[in-house]
């Protein structure tokens, strides 16, 4: 049995003795020891109390409202029913609620809300009258649009469940809370709509998720992936993050399941197939027509980053499979270095200065980027090292790359490439084939929930490969799609 679960049936009751609660929270919270944990002794109608909380996670001003009513109190207008009194009329509160475990009250104020202990009484008050510091809801830098909102999701839970809200205003939308981590304690929303998803998956959703035991989620949902999952060496992701509240809705809608967990800007949802990663929500915001283009020319440049390299390698390696009426193709000059180690040496240059990019405040990125373009643009060649194919592909390649918009998507197809190049230079035209056979029988096999990840083009349904294919429009799709198993197929 987990230790975590073990613990939960050692339960600490919460005793009529003050001095023995406070005690206990005292030490547990680390009364003294940390300087944010406040540990307040009060007394209001004749009854001794004490409050614990955590600065910096407290409105300073609902708490000084609510201290200013129970002053008011009458004395010895606590000696029966304290606790009912105290919920029901002398705490003007929303969100209020008791406890007689003491280890969920220790929790609790961890987590945000004021613990209130009163003597005599055997239960604790939890004031939820918590603030996070927090960010504006800001556009997603790697979801941009055209037209379309501006609103994206934050660090905290509760602001993003309140914008799912604001776009899925139906009856039977569900959020169920609980927390993963054994120090940690880190919440997570489970989302769905009741009469669409299918509830076998959710509850395999919630299995899996009980089933973590781990002390904390430093990496938040990305953690949590790697736990529920299954595919734990696998580069492909088996869900798909959004930090757009619309995009979310739109997978609601469809009847997916999501979940958020709180200090992550993004929401993971499930199941999810590889050409969910290929699709953005500007394919929407425009016309039928024109979003169905929009989706081709990704799909053109998405199988660019892939193939164009390794083709390009194969026919400069063997120039006999090049008909005459592209023999311009080169390389005119192969260089003073193999091109296979040009690729590799290129290939990870772009990584470092990716990873550069990331690392350099934006007031430097302009020179960074000139560094860039005169080194590897101008100077490599200059100097023997690249070759200008190799740069003109390479960079056919990296605006496929940065064209995809699932940004785990875009790294897992870096090492396609990666692997097909090798492949290649090993045994040649064999060595493309086989390869690309055997990345399209890795997919094929692959399942994200119990979901093919090739769906619909593996097992192959026409009217859902019809719908990946080209942005058909809205009014034509009357069916959720049915690989998700909708208790509602009607749109």
């Amino acid at each position: 049995m987990p230790r975590w679960e073990m613990e939960a049936e050692v339960k600490n009751k919460v005793s009529t003795s003050l001095e023995a609660n406070v005690t206990f929270l005292k030490r547990e919270l680390g009364v003294g020891d940390s300087f944010d944990v406040i540990h307040l002794d009060v007394e209001y109608s004749g009854k001794k109390m004490s409050l614990f909380m955590i600065d910096g996670l407290i409105k300073d001003d609902m708490l000084h409202l609510l201290q200013k009513f129970m002053a008011n109190l009458k004395q010895n207008e606590l000696q029966s029913s304290t606790i009912k009194k105290m919920m029901q009329s002398y705490i003007p509160y929303v969100e209020l609620d008791s406890t007689d475990d003491l280890d969920k009250a220790v929790d609790m104020v961890l987590a945000g809300p004021t613990a209130l202990v009163i003597d005599g009484e055997s239960e604790i008050i939890l004031i939820d009258a918590r603030t996070y510091p927090v960010r504006g809801p800001e556009e997603p830098d790697t979801e941009r649009v055209v037209r379309g909102s501006r609103d994206g999701f934050v660090e905290t839970i509760v602001f993003n469940t309140a914008l799912i809200r604001r776009r899925v205003r139906d009856r039977t939308l569900r959020m169920k809370y609980l927390q993963v981590g054994r120090r940690s304690k880190t919440d997570m929303v489970i989302c769905y709509i009741d009469d669409i998803a299918d509830h076998d998956l959710v509850k395999k959703l919630e299995d899996r998720l009980s089933k973590i035991d781990t002390d904390g989620l430093p990496m938040a949902e990305k953690t949590v992936e790697e736990f529920i999952t299954g595919s734990k060496w696998n580069p492909f992701p088996a869900v798909r993050y959004t930090e757009r509240p619309d995009t979310l809705a739109a997978h609601l809608y469809e009847g997916h399941v999501c979940l958020i967990v709180d200090g992550s800007p993004s929401a993971m949802i499930a199941p999810t197939s590889y050409w969910h990663h290929l699709q953005h929500a500007e394919e929407y915001r425009n016309k039928p027509l024109v979003g169905a283009y929009l989706r081709l020319v990704r799909f053109l440049a998405v199988w660019a980053s892939l193939f164009l390299l390794p083709l390009w390698y194969l026919l400069a390696i063997d120039p006999s499979l090049v008909p005459k009426s592209m023999d311009f193709i080169g390389p005119n000059d192969p260089g003073k270095i193999p091109l296979f180690l040009q690729f590799l040496l290129i290939e990870v240059g772009i990584d470092m200065l990716r990873m550069a990019a990331i690392h350099t405040p934006t007031s430097l990125a302009t020179a960074l980027g000139l560094v860039a373009a005169l080194m590897i643009g101008q100077v490599a060649v200059e100097v023997g090292l690249l070759t200008n194919e190799v740069i003109l592909y390479l960079a056919l390649a990296a605006i496929g790359t940065f064209s995809t918009p699932s940004y785990e998507l875009s790294l897992a197809n870096r090492l396609v490439r990666l692997f097909l190049l090798i492949s290649t230079a090993l045994f040649h035209t064999l060595g493309l084939v086989v390869g690309f056979a055997l990345v399209v029988i890795y997919l094929s096999r692959m399942k994200s929930f119990g979901v093919p990840y090739m769906w619909p083009f593996i097992p192959f349904n026409f009217k859902g490969f019809k719908d990946i294919l080209l942005r058909s429009p809205i009014p034509l799709q009357p069916k959720r799609p049915e690989i998700l198993k909708p208790k509602d197929p009607d749109r």
